[in-house]
C-alpha cells in the first residue's frame, strides 16, 4: 500500500505548534495557580491582621471577659472586596459574641499565631482565621478563641480575572508562536531548498560531486548523494569506454573487409557479383562511419562533464577544417567558400569538442550537397558571441524540425541513399549546450540548409 508523503515543513510546523500549545496551557495553569495562591495569601494576611486586632482588645476582670471590637478591622476586610464577614469569640465553652455556629478549627491547641482553614458556611465557602489568647477572669486563666471569616467570592473573582488575562496572553502567545513556527520552518528548510536549486540548475551531463555549503545535519545526505554520483559516473565511464573500444576494434576489421571487397569487385567478371560487392562495400562504409561517430559521441559525452577550457582561435580551426575537406569536395565539384573576419576570433572551450562539432557541420554539408554547388562557411561576431554559419544547397530538412533531427540515430526522410549514422547533429547540439551556446538548423531560402552555431566570446 502506497504511503502518502507528508510535507516536512508542515510536520515541523505542527510539532512546533504542539509545543507552543503545551506551553500556553502550562502558562495558563501556572498563572492560575499563582493567582489563587496570591489571592489566598492576601486574604489570609487581612484575616489574620483582623483576628489579632480583636484578640488584642480582649480584657479580663472579676465579672468575665470583655472586648471592644475594632470596627476598622472589619472595614479593611470590606474594602478589599464585597464579601460577607463573620466573626465569633468564645471564652471557654461559651460564645461571647458573634456567630455561634461558625466552624471551629480542628486543631485543639491554637497558638498566638493565626490558624487558617476553609469551610462551607451558610451556603458559601469561607476562609477562617482563628487565634487563641488567655485572659484572667477572677484571677483564673480562661482561654479565649477569636474567629474571623470571610467568603471567597472576591478572591475567586480576582483569580478568575488574572486567569482570563493569562488565557488571553496564552492565546496571543500561541498565535505569535504559529507565525514564528512557520518562519522558523521555512528558515530551517531553506538550506534544503538551496541545495535542491543548486542540483536542479545542473545540466543532464553534469555529474560533478555536490560541494554546496550545508548544515551539519545535511552532510549525510550530501555524502549519500555524492556516493550515488560516483557510482553513476563509474557506470557511465564503463559504458563510454566500452563504446569507444568497440568502435575502435570494429573499424579496423571493417577496413580490412572493405579493402578485400574492393579487390574482389575488380577481379569479379560478373556484373551481378560486382553489384552485390558494391552493396557490401556500402554497408561496410556505413558501419565504419557509425563506429567513428559513436566514438566521437562518447568523447563528447565524456568531456562535456568536465570541460578542459582553453582559448580556441575559431578562424584558424575553420581554415584547417576547410583544408581537410577540400579534396573530398573537389571530387564532387563542390566549391567551399570560407568567409572569416580580420584577426583572431577567440572563444574559451574544449578544442576537441569544438572541432568535432564544426567537422560534423561541414561533413553534413558536403555529404548532402549536389555536385557543382557552393557551400558557404562563414564566421561572424556580434553581441559578445561568435557565430559559425554553414549554408549549402542540399536537400533541406524535408519538413522535419531541428528537435527531431538532433535526436540520436535519427536521420532525415530524404537521406536514405547517403551513408550516415544519425549522430552528427546530436554531437553539434551537445557541444553547443556544454559551452553555453546555441545551435539552430533551418531550411535555406532557395533550397538547402543553413546551420548556425553560436558560442560566447572569451
Amino acid at each position: 500500500m502506497k504511503r502518502t508523503a507528508v510535507s516536512l515543513q508542515l510536520r515541523l510546523v505542527f510539532q512546533l505548534l504542539a509545543i507552543a500549545a503545551l506551553l500556553a496551557v502550562v502558562l495558563y495553569l501556572t498563572v492560575r495557580t499563582v493567582a489563587d495562591q496570591a489571592a489566598e495569601a492576601t486574604q489570609d494576611g487581612v484575616l489574620g491582621a483582623a483576628t489579632l486586632a480583636i484578640s488584642e482588645r480582649l480584657q479580663g476582670g472579676d465579672d468575665g471577659v470583655s472586648v471592644d471590637l475594632p470596627y476598622e478591622a472589619f472595614s479593611i476586610l470590606g474594602s478589599i472586596s464585597a464579601d460577607r464577614v463573620f466573626y465569633r469569640i468564645d471564652a471557654g465553652a461559651a460564645t461571647l459574641t458573634g456567630y455561634d455556629d461558625l466552624p471551629l478549627p480542628e486543631v485543639a491547641d491554637i497558638a498566638l499565631r493565626p490558624v487558617f482553614y476553609t469551610r462551607d458556611y451558610r451556603g458559601a465557602e469561607v476562609r477562617i482565621a482563628a487565634v487563641s489568647r488567655t485572659v484572667l477572669v477572677a484571677r483564673r486563666p480562661v482561654a479565649v478563641t477569636v474567629l474571623v471569616a470571610q467568603t471567597r467570592q472576591g478572591k475567586e473573582a480576582i483569580a478568575q480575572g488574572v486567569a482570563q488575562r493569562a488565557a488571553a496572553l496564552g492565546l496571543g502567545f500561541f498565535a505569535l508562536a504559529a507565525l514564528l513556527s512557520l518562519l522558523a520552518a521555512k528558515s530551517s528548510l531553506r538550506p534544503i531548498n538551496r541545495l535542491a536549486e543548486a542540483v536542479e540548475r545542473r545540466g543532464p551531463q553534469d555529474l560533478r560531486f555536490v560541494d554546496h555549503p550545508t548544515p551539519v545535519e545535511l552532510r549525510p545526505l550530501i555524502s549519500a548523494l555524492n556516493g550515488f554520483i560516483a557510482r553513476l559516473r563509474a557506470g557511465l565511464s564503463r559504458t563510454e569506454t566500452f563504446i569507444a573500444e568497440a568502435a575502435h576494434h570494429i573499424r579496423t576489421p571493417l577496413a580490412v573487409v572493405r579493402a578485400r571487397a574492393e579487390i574482389a569487385m575488380r577481379q569479379s567478371p560478373s556484373e551481378e557479383a560486382r553489384e552485390e560487392i558494391r552493396a557490401l562495400i556500402r554497408a561496410v562504409e556505413e558501419s565504419s562511419r557509425t563506429a567513428g561517430q559513436l566514438l566521437a559521441h562518447a568523447t563528447v559525452v565524456n568531456r562535456s562533464d568536465q570541460l578542459i577550457e582553453e582559448p580556441v582561435d575559431l578562424t584558424r580551426l575553420m581554415r584547417d577544417l576547410v583544408a581537410t575537406f577540400q579534396p573530398t569536395a573537389e571530387l564532387r565539384d563542390i566549391a567551399l567558400r570560407l568567409d572569416l573576419p580580420e584577426g583572431e576570433v577567440t572563444v574559451r572551450g574544449d578544442r576537441p569538442l569544438l572541432e568535432a562539432a564544426l567537422r560534423n557541420l561541414l561533413d553534413n554539408a558536403v555529404k548532402y550537397s549536389p555536385e557543382e554547388t557552393l557551400i558557404e562557411f562563414q564566421l561572424t561576431c556580434a553581441d559578445g558571441h561568435a557565430e559559425v554559419i554553414v549554408a549549402d544547397r542540399g536537400r533541406g530538412l524535408s519538413g522535419q524540425g531541428q528537435a527531431q533531427l538532433a535526436k540520436r540515430f535519427v536521420r532525415g526522410t530524404n537521406a536514405g541513399d547517403v551513408i550516415g549514422s544519425g549522430l552528427g547533429l546530436t554531437i553539434v547540439d551537445e557541444v553547443a549546450t556544454a559551452h553555453g551556446g546555441t545551435f539552430t538548423l533551418a531550411d535555406r531560402e532557395g533550397g538547402g540548409t543553413c546551420a548556425r552555431l553560436s558560442l560566447p566570446l572569451s
